[in-house]
């Protein structure tokens, strides 16, 4: 069974980065990442491989104002630990 956890915010563009970074540190050093997730740390753990896409949308809607987003995922496969 797997568990997801979520959170999304209004940022500042600089505390967004800032989050980014945090999350890249922990995927680069050690065995385990501890990734804040809001106000909830989950522990991971990243192989030495992982798959990454990234995603950019550009909208332009009949009404309101352009939309844009970047998605990354970034996933591995976590072997048993039986």
């Amino acid at each position: 069974m797997g568990d997801t956890t979520t959170y999304t915010d209004d940022l500042a563009r600089e505390e967004a980065s800032d989050l980014i970074q945090e999350l890249a540190r922990e995927l680069r050093e050690g065995d385990t990442a501890e990734v804040r997730i809001g106000n909830k740390m989950v522990e991971l753990s990243p192989a030495s491989e992982v798959e990454y896409s990234i995603e950019a949308n550009e909208r332009s809607p009949m009404l309101g104002g352009a939309h844009e987003s970047i998605t990354v995922e970034v996933s591995w496969s976590v072997p048993d630990k039986s």
